[in-house]
């Protein structure tokens, strides 16, 4: 893959095989064209611009609610690499060899879950042992 070539050229390569669906930004539309696999359901963010031009006020309204849909799905699976960024530093990619690169996401994965579920380990920390008072 180049890097001046568009990720919506490269969908077959970033396929992995067992996917159901596939869910993606607004500039993989016409990606679903691209793939020869058929028995993956896609499911494309619409542009803005054609959801606004869309006259029947109903139909308008479904599509602007399966949107917002498709956006709280992004957002959840997007979140954990947003931790990735800010917390830990994971902002350029360092290139150490595939094992390396591997073992540290991996390693930047593992502390994510541990920052998210921060509150709720010490919470259970605070049932355990109570706090020492001074």
């Amino acid at each position: 893959m180049t890097a001046n070539a568009a990720d919506v050229t490269q969908t077959e390569r970033l396929l992995q095989g067992s996917e159901v669906a596939v869910y993606a930004v607004a500039g993989y539309s016409g990606a679903e064209h691209r793939v020869e696999r058929k028995d993956v359901s896609w499911h494309v963010a619409a542009k803005r611009a054609k959801v606004k031009a869309i006259t029947n006020d109903v139909i308008r309204e479904a599509t602007q609610d399966l949107e917002i849909l498709k956006a709280r799905f992004q957002t959840r699976v997007e979140h954990p690499f947003h931790v990735l960024k800010r917390q830990f530093g994971f902002v350029k990619v360092q290139i150490r060899g595939l094992a390396k690169n591997a073992v540290q996401v991996l390693t930047f994965l593992a502390l994510s879950d541990l920052w998210q579920a921060r509150h709720r380990l010490l919470a259970l920390t605070a049932e355990v042992s109570p706090a020492v008072t001074e």
